[in-house]
């Protein structure tokens, strides 16, 4: 991204954080803010909360009642992984409770 990419357009990503670290996906982050300040714009569709994270992102959540704009804390990445983080041991014996 870093080399391809420099700054001035309109991009479209898939999922760019598919296969990258956390630490990657903070790295990601800064570079779309690099290029955003030289003017470019993104539409991103992700299920990460940090790329959803960037400040005054315009964020829409597509489903079966169509298209709607949304808070970063109503994003569904965003709660599942507050809940999973806040609720780790409970969630775990949930998900593996049939496993036994």
């Amino acid at each position: 991204m870093e080399h391809r990419i420099q700054g001035g357009g309109c991009y479209l990503f898939d999922e760019p954080e598919a296969a990258l670290s956390p630490q990657r996906q903070l790295t990601v982050l800064a570079h779309l803010h690099r290029l955003v300040l030289r003017g470019s714009q993104f539409i991103i569709a992700t299920h990460s909360p940090i790329l959803l994270a960037y400040p005054h992102a315009v964020i829409h959540e597509l489903g079966g009642w169509g298209i709607r704009q949304i808070r970063y804390e109503e994003a569904e990445p965003v709660r599942v992984t507050r809940d999973f983080l806040d609720r780790r041991v409970q969630m775990l014996k949930m998900l593996m409770a049939g496993d036994s």
